[in-house]
Formats: structure tokens, C-alpha cells, sequence
């Protein structure tokens, strides 16, 4: 379980462009939590998921996954039971090295001794097992640098890369947006899979605000650093995508103009 109590970040702090990301921030994420996020640009969305990741230090608050504090780790510490994928498949994964390579180096991240030759044989089998369930015919590239890969390609293995030692809490950042809309699908179909069978609880980020209500089991609005709406059961179930823009012009008192999200809905 993951818990955010009064988290604060502000940017900038006593200058001209001070900026407060992130205002009293209260959340909590249950195991079996897939929570999507929607919120114009500069809503705080992003800098919820460095706060939780460790890309920066809160100002106030605490942060909690599984009863432990960690808004004082360093983020290199948070890295091996966060998992995170961001929306540039270039990111989380490296160009130089081969696929089985980079998933070693994703193994050993996790295990008591990280330097310990970086491919393991025993544990080939088991990403060939891995990747053939993508259905991408990844699992016969394996000596193919990653670089050499579509984007599609790349991000369904930052994906494995980031869940293969299943982390206590997944982070997706709008991680299908770059992709053309077939590989995105495809990619979203695995990501669901994947969370449903480890069952991590997870936190997404789209603009897409008719994804925001048919994945996982509760959306959440962010504006102005703050969330302001949080909707699950029932109430998700028979939510529209009009009926979230009156929620959201009813909790901030004007309508929503991003139209990126408008577009995409």
C-alpha cells in the first residue's frame, strides 16, 4: 500500500518563478489499486510520480509503500521496488546492449549481489518465456541491441524490464502516448495483463479521458497540484466522459480547456 500524507513541493522556492507542483497532498493506493491520472499540463501529475519515485525531495509530508518511508530515499534506493516507464521509449532501457542484457541488468537490480555476471543462463528460458507471451517475436532478438528496436518494441521491454522483478508499485507516465495508435493498444493490452496477473498496484497518466475510465479500478483528477476528484465502484462504472467535465468544472468552477484531453476523449 502506498500513502501520500500532506505532501507539499514547491519549486523555485523565494524566487520570481516559485511554483507550488503539489498542495497538501493526500492519497492513499491499495494493492489492488490501478488508478489512472488526468489533468491538464502543470496539474502536478508528473511531479506526483517524481515525488513517489524519488526525483526530487518533498518540502512537507510523508510517503509511505508498505509501512516504510522512503520520501527520504534517494531515488537510485526507490528504484528497486518502483517501477517506473516513461512516455519516451528511448528512456529506461540501454541502446548499447542486448535485449537479454538489459533484462539482467533489471534481474540483478533486485538481488543481493547486482554485479554478479550480468547474463545469467538459468535465466534465459525465462525471459524467452517472457517476451513470447508479447507476441511481438522478441523473444528470437534476444542478442538484437535495443536500440536497433521499433518503439513499440522497446517500450513492451522497459515494460517487462520494470515488472520482471515485480515491484510493490508500478509508475506509467503516459508510457503508450509516443506510439502509433495500434502499438499503443497492444502495449496497453500487455501492461493490463501483466498488472493482473502480478497483481502491482499501479498509478497511470493519460490524457485520455475515455482510457482514464475503462482501465483499472479508479481515476483521479489533478489540478493545481491538488487532487480533486477520486472516483471508484459504482460511481466509475457509470461515469461518461461529459459527466467527468461537469464533475470537473463543478470542483474548480470553470470548464476544462486542455485540448489535448478534449481530443483525445
Amino acid at each position: 500500500m502506498l500513502e501520500l500524507r500532506h505532501v507539499t513541493k514547491t519549486f523555485a522556492k523565494g524566487t520570481v518563478n516559485e511554483h507550488t507542483a503539489l498542495r497538501d497532498v493526500c492519497l492513499t493506493v491499495q494493492d489492488d489499486d490501478f488508478i489512472t491520472i488526468l489533468g491538464s499540463n502543470g496539474a502536478g501529475k508528473s511531479t506526483l510520480f517524481g515525488a513517489i519515485a524519488g526525483t526530487f525531495l518533498v518540502d512537507e509530508g510523508e510517503i509511505r509503500l508498505n509501512g516504510k518511508r522512503i520520501d527520504e530515499q534517494p531515488e537510485h534506493k526507490r528504484a528497486r521496488v518502483v517501477g517506473t516507464l516513461f512516455q519516451d521509449p528511448m528512456k529506461g532501457t540501454a541502446p548499447d546492449l542486448t535485449i537479454e542484457e538489459n533484462l539482467a541488468l533489471a534481474c540483478n537490480q533486485t538481488r543481493r549481489f547486482p554485479l554478479a555476471r550480468a547474463v545469467q543462463r538459468r535465466d534465459l528460458r525465462f525471459y524467452r518465456e517472457q517476451l513470447s507471451s508479447f507476441g511481438m517475436g522478441l523473444e528470437d532478438r534476444m542478442k538484437m541491441k535495443v536500440g536497433l528496436l521499433s518503439g513499440g518494441q522497446r517500450q513492451a521491454l522497459t515494460l517487462l524490464m520494470a515488472t520482471i522483478a515485480r515491484p510493490q508499485l508500478l509508475l506509467l507516465d503516459e508510457h503508450t502516448a509516443a506510439l502509433d495508435p495500434a502499438t499503443a493498444q497492444k502495449v496497453m493490452e500487455i501492461t493490463v495483463r501483466i498488472v493482473e496477473e502480478q497483481r502491482i498496484p499501479t498509478m497511470m497518466i493519460t490524457h485520455n479521458m475515455g482510457q482514464a475510465l475503462s482501465v483499472g479500478n479508479r481515476t483521479i483528477m489533478m489540478d493545481a497540484g491538488q487532487i480533486i476528484l477520486d472516483i471508484a465502484g459504482l460511481e466509475r462504472q457509470a461515469m461518461t466522459v461529459p459527466k467527468l467535465m461537469t464533475m470537473y468544472s463543478g470542483a474548480r468552477g470553470k470548464a476544462l480547456d486542455n485540448d489535448r484531453m478534449l481530443l483525445s476523449e
